[in-house]
């Protein structure tokens, strides 16, 4: 076991000894090499630290978007609804419950993306200007 010992001992030394003897050149650019490892990696977390924040205020943003506009489409198809029933009589121009829902699901639809808010927009414009003829000729 003593021997045992005195081998793995000489087998430290002689590792301590190729470290002493390295060329101070080789250390350094051993060090240089760790350093600008790790600088990039400190960037890289910067960087991924700045997006994760910029992505989380930004689905924030859209799901009060999202929040905002589906309140707008139920009110706005509690008011198909109320104009449906104050309809009655004209059969040419009641709206059916099942297509008010229909228009309130697909505007749902439409707003899981940033883009179709725009298209949501169009969409709501144009029914409200069909509401309004319809109120017209009524």
């Amino acid at each position: 076991e003593v021997q045992k010992l005195n081998q793995q001992l000489e087998e430290k030394n002689r590792e301590i000894q190729q470290m002493i003897n390295q060329p101070p050149y080789e250390k350094e650019r051993e060090i240089l090499r760790l350093q600008k490892t790790l600088a990039e990696r400190e960037k890289a977390q910067a960087t991924s630290d700045v997006l994760c924040r910029s992505l989380t205020d930004e689905t924030h943003q859209l799901q009060r978007k999202l929040a905002s506009t589906a309140e707008m489409c139920q009110h706005l198809a509690k008011c198909l609804e109320e104009k449906q029933r104050k309809e009655k009589g004209n059969l040419d121009d009641q709206i059916p419950t099942e297509r008010s829902n229909q228009v309130f699901l697909q505007l749902l639809c439409l707003l899981n993306n940033e883009t179709s808010l725009q298209a949501l927009v169009c969409n709501l414009q144009e029914e409200n200007r069909m509401l309004k003829q319809k109120v017209a000729h009524v």
